[in-house]
């Protein structure tokens, strides 16, 4: 059993996302807004863009039938990506009345977005190479 582009886009597809929000909040916050008002605002979307795709993640994950996730994976593209988005959009809320925090709270957010994503393209591109093409079920860690 090979990867198909079924389970490419339930563990691949996440990982470009992740990346691309990492970039769009550092450009975000690199911006030089009149007020705090506009980038709370786009950091708040972006969590909760975040939010929604981790639940586009879920379906795709459990609709697939080429590899079945573990709990390393659930943690990995599910529960760590959902806390990061979560934690933006409310850092993005608290970003006008409590600046410094939120400001503490969107750099980790963005940072381990970034790290995320490198975890997960290691994660995806060992398993196309050593676990797909040897006809595995399971992905190495």
């Amino acid at each position: 059993m090979r990867s198909t582009a079924e389970s490419i886009s339930a563990f691949g597809t996440p990982t470009v996302v992740h990346f691309g929000g990492a970039v769009l909040v550092s450009a975000i916050m690199s911006a030089p807004w009149p007020s705090l008002v506009p980038p709370s605002v786009a950091l708040a979307l972006c969590g909760l863009g975040g939010l929604g795709n981790s639940a586009i993640v879920i379906h795709r994950a459990r609709s697939q039938t080429v590899y079945t996730p573990g709990w390393a994976d659930w943690l990995w593209y599910v529960i760590l990506p959902c806390s990061l988005y979560a934690a933006l959009g409310l850092a993005a809320l608290f970003l006008r009345t409590t600046t410094q925090v939120a400001l503490f709270v969107i750099g980790g957010a963005a940072l381990g977005l970034l790290l995320l994503g490198i975890h997960n393209a290691w994660d995806t591109v060992t398993y196309i190479v050593v676990g797909g093409s040897r006809g595995d079920t399971t992905k190495t860690e």
